[in-house]
C-alpha cells in the first residue's frame, strides 16, 4: 500500500479488537466510461457527472465474492478481470463495518462526526442482524486469513476469539511469547498465564476448541483443534465427558442437535445486533476525475 493510501486509512484502533471487520472491493472505470460514453452515447462531462455521484450498496462491498462490475485483487498491479485494463483506470472502495453496542457506539458516533461531508466522500449505512449470523461472517473472514499448513493458526484462532468474546483485556500482550493453550485443572474462570503457556478454564476452553473446529472443518476429516483433528462425535464425546454439556443445560442426544445449542451459547443465537457500516469513497472520486481526463483530452 503507498505512504498516500497508508495516510487516508480511518484510525480505528480505538475500537475493541473484534468489533471492526475491514472490505476492500475494486472498480474498473474503464469499464464504466465504456459503458456510459460509447453504449449509453453520452459526452464524457456528463458521463463524468453521473459516475462519481455512485454509492455501491453494502452487500456489493461485502460479497465474499464481488460481482461485476466490481472485483477482488491482491496483486501489487492487478488488471481487470473484465477488460484487461491496467491499475492506473481501477478504483478502490474501503468498507468499515462497526458492530454497535455500549463498547463502540459513542466511539462510532465521534468518529463519523469527524469525517469530512463534501463530495459525499464518506458515506454511511444501518444494517440489522443476529449475533449469529455476525458470528459466523467473523469466523468466515478469521478462516480466510488463517494459514491452516502453519499450526500456529491454533493460537492465532485462540487469541481473534478471546478479543472477540472479551474486547476490553489486552490479547496482543497477554498472548506475546506463547507457546502453547492448555486447559486449566486449577482455575474456574477465566485464565492464566505461566511463563509460555496459557491456561484456560474448561468451559473457556471448551469455546475455543469449538471455535477451532467451526472454522477449520470439512464434512470428511472433522476439524483441527488443540486436541488433534476431531470429528463431531469426538468433539461432543469430550464435552460431554468434561461436564461441559451439562453446564450449559444441554440435554440433547443427537450430535447436530447438540452442535446447534452449542453453537447458539457460543453466538447468542438470534438477539439483534446494528450494524454500522461506512463505505469511502475518496480514492473512488479521484480517480473518477482523473479518467474523465483522458477520456476528456
Amino acid at each position: 500500500m503507498s505512504p498516500a493510501a497508508k495516510n487516508r486509512e480511518l484510525d480505528l484502533s480505538g475500537f475493541p479488537p473484534g468489533t471492526i471487520s475491514e472490505y476492500t472491493t475494486h472498480v474498473c472505470l474503464a469499464c464504466i466510461f465504456d459503458i456510459f460514453t460509447k453504449q449509453l452515447g453520452l459526452a464524457p462531462r456528463t458521463a463524468y457527472s453521473e459516475i462519481k455521484r455512485h454509492a455501491p450498496t453494502i452487500e456489493e462491498m461485502t460479497e465474499a465474492a464481488a460481482q461485476r462490475p466490481y472485483f477482488d485483487s491482491d496483486e501489487k498491479n492487478p488488471h481487470c478481470p473484465y477488460c484487461n485494463a491496467a491499475k492506473r483506470w481501477h478504483a478502490r472502495f474501503d468498507t468499515y463495518r462497526i458492530e454497535g453496542g455500549k463498547l463502540t457506539d459513542a466511539q462510532r458516533r465521534a468518529l463519523i462526526k469527524s469525517l469530512p461531508k463534501s463530495d459525499d466522500q464518506f458515506i454511511t449505512a444501518e444494517k440489522k442482524s443476529t449475533r449469529r449470523a455476525v458470528f459466523f461472517e467473523w469466523l468466515d473472514t478469521l478462516g480466510r486469513s488463517l494459514n491452516f499448513d502453519d499450526d500456529a493458526w491454533l493460537i492465532e484462532a485462540a487469541r481473534a476469539f478471546m478479543e472477540r468474546r472479551e474486547p476490553k483485556t489486552d490479547w496482543a500482550q497477554t498472548f506475546d511469547g506463547v507457546r502453547a493453550v492448555r486447559r486449566s485443572q486449577r482455575i474456574e474462570e477465566g485464565w492464566e498465564r505461566d511463563r509460555d503457556r496459557l491456561f484456560l478454564a474448561p468451559a473457556l476452553y471448551n469455546d475455543v476448541l469449538l471455535v477451532q473446529y467451526l472454522v477449520s472443518r470439512s464434512h470428511q476429516h472433522g476439524g483441527r483443534t488443540f486436541e488433534g483433528r476431531l470429528t463431531l462425535i469426538e468433539l461432543v464425546r469430550r464435552m460431554r465427558y468434561g461436564g461441559y454439556l451439562e453446564s450449559q443445560g444441554i440435554t440433547e442426544r443427537d450430535q447436530f442437535e447438540i452442535l446447534e445449542k452449542l453453537v447458539e451459547h457460543l453466538t447468542g443465537g438470534d438477539e439483534a445486533v446494528k450494524l454500522h457500516y461506512i463505505v469511502d469513497r475518496r480514492d473512488f472520486l479521484e480517480k473518477v476525475k482523473t479518467v474523465y481526463a483522458r477520456y476528456a483530452a
